[in-house]
């Protein structure tokens, strides 16, 4: 339940902030051009002055925006909605796994300490206080210590396939999502190269300036697409390398859990 919560308010936040950015930009166009006023009012001795001014205004931000309006409300939405879906799940999965991380050095000295001091419950006492899924992979292990080594080798992996079960979860639909954010795109291009040709065919001759235009706006899907998900891989992959990390550590630290209680049965 709560990772269905900072899912939805992840997702919440980043649709309030593309939704405020394309208001900004719609405003920006249906306004009147008051700022050229300006210019032409006091630019008129100083014309490479006016210049600097167009070059700073026209911003990569601005040119993302203004392309993005060119592209189509249809196919640019969807590409829109998969950037924004896959930013929530990957953000989600960052948060959860910095906060499944743990000082495991320090909780296996815990744990040894509790178990000369207290026993096994001790230990167990430890493991509940701590979070992450190194604890509870503990915790499950000592809860069956005495049934034996075997049976808690058992249930330390049977466990921690769970664990790992859970530290993957989403991580198939944000490769979904890379994986649909270009099909968008080329889908839009193609759709517009066809209502290209349609225009062709309608004005009965071929314009240099239609065919061109009609063919740069068609690409532009294919462009955002290809940007969501070369956005959508790097945070995937940063994602699996704190998966991969927090489950080599689950397995070596096992490992020590298991040599603790060995030599706990051998003194008792």
């Amino acid at each position: 339940m709560k990772k269905l919560f900072a899912f939805f308010a992840v997702t919440g936040m980043l649709m309030f902030g593309a939704a405020s950015t394309i208001l900004a930009q719609e405003e920006s166009v249906d306004s009147p051009d008051t700022t050229v006023v300006e210019t032409d009012t006091t630019v008129v001795d100083s014309p490479v002055v006016a210049a600097t001014e167009v070059e700073v205004e026209m911003t990569l931000h601005k040119q993302l925006k203004t392309k993005f309006i060119e592209g189509g409300a249809e196919f640019m939405g969807v590409i829109l909605l998969v950037l924004i879906l896959g930013l929530a799940l990957s953000i989600e999965r960052i948060i959860y796994l910095s906060l499944a991380t743990t000082n495991t050095d320090k909780l296996l000295k815990k744990i040894q300490d509790a178990m000369n001091e207290g026993g096994v419950e001790a230990a167990k006492e430890v493991c509940r206080n701590t979070r992450g899924p190194v604890a509870s992979i503990f915790y499950q292990g000592l809860l069956r210590a005495d049934e034996g080594i075997e049976i808690v080798e058992k249930s330390v992996v049977t466990y921690g396939s769970v664990q790992m079960g859970q530290l993957e979860s989403g991580l198939t639909w944000i490769a979904l999502f890379i994986a649909i954010a270009p099909m968008f795109g080329f889908m839009g291009t193609v759709i517009g190269m066809i209502e290209a040709f349609d225009a062709i065919q309608i004005a009965g001759d071929i314009s240099p300036s239609l065919v061109a235009g009609g063919i740069k706006v068609a690409l532009i899907t294919t462009v955002f697409g290809l940007i969501v998900a070369i956005i959508l891989q790097v945070f995937y992959n940063y994602i699996v390398s704190k998966v991969d990390k927090l489950v080599n550590t689950m397995e070596d630290t096992s490992i020590t859990l298991i040599d603790i209680l060995m030599k706990y049965n051998l003194k008792k």
